[in-house]
């Protein structure tokens, strides 16, 4: 749930990041959260409020005091207010295309090896999300997007929540196509038909580099693992998430009725050199 919309839909401006500490200021997005565990994402302003069923918020009330405090809106109801998790910006920050879940995005960050000073090929940007996971990651990320909407909106994304200044750059181009000059650490593809970008990625990949792939369903995975099986990679594996939470309240301790099971394939494979080039 998004509070913080004008006449020309959220405002994101250019800020850079919270820094997770103090006391908060005019300027920080927080969310406030009802005793429901409803999720509301706002940025602070003086003299503003924040309006919602369970009553008003004056964001008054709020800068000024510690993360972590409740606030009592006009209803006498309470909301108690944290800086957002990447997680929790993940799910509610602006979009056209369907965002990666959280569960999916750490896999695919452990998955895909991206660490401080991996040079990564992003293919379908989408929103920016598994943007933002791997530049937080540390790695310096270089996307392919098509749409032109949704590149605008990836990088105005990935100025918002990881900064102006983060080593990334999109550029309009289809995948499918070729790829710019490398050697790629990583090629990371969010897209229909990784299986077209194979043949790109022998010549794309730095030996020992990881291709990893993205997929809604198992006939475009499988689709893509006939391709790598053609292709110089090996160690090909696939894998899905599925995240259950738990209801643990006194002697009541069980899983909870409803899960987060299939979202996404996950696809990773290595480049390896030949045997008789090797020779």
């Amino acid at each position: 749930m998004l509070e913080d919309v004008g006449p020309g839909g959220l405002s994101l401006g250019r800020s850079a990041p919270q820094a997770g500490a103090g006391l908060l200021q005019a300027g920080d997005r927080v969310l406030l959260i009802d005793a429901k565990r409803r999720r509301y994402l706002v940025r602070l302003r003086a003299g503003a409020s924040f309006h919602t069923h369970a009553g008003i918020v004056a964001h008054d009330d709020v800068i000024g005091i510690p993360e972590g405090s409740t606030v009592t809106a006009t209803t006498g109801r309470r909301f108690l207010v944290l800086r957002p998790s990447f997680a929790d910006v993940v799910v509610k920050m602006p979009r056209g295309a369907q965002v990666i879940y959280p569960k999916d995005l750490g896999a695919i960050v452990i998955a895909g090896d991206i660490a401080p000073g991996c040079r990564v090929l992003e293919a379908g940007v989408g929103s920016g999300a598994l943007s933002m996971a791997m530049l937080r990651a540390g790695a310096t990320v270089v996307g392919y997007e098509r749409r032109a909407d949704f590149a605008e909106r990836a990088e105005q994304n990935v100025a918002e929540w990881v900064g102006a200044e983060a080593a990334y750059t999109v550029e309009q181009r289809d995948v499918y196509d070729g790829i710019g000059p490398g050697p790629w650490d990583r090629i990371v593809l969010d897209l229909p038909e990784p299986w077209r970008v194979v043949d790109h990625a022998v010549s794309a990949l730095r030996p020992g580099g990881t291709l990893l792939a993205y997929l809604p369903t198992i006939n475009q995975t499988a689709q893509l693992r006939q391709a790598l099986d053609q292709a110089p990679f090996s160690l090909a594996e696939t894998v899905e998430i599925l995240r259950r939470t738990w209801h643990v309240e006194e002697r009541s301790v069980r899983p909870d009725h409803r899960m987060v099971a299939h979202t996404g394939f996950i696809t990773t494979a290595r480049l390896v050199v030949p045997p008789t080039e090797t020779l």
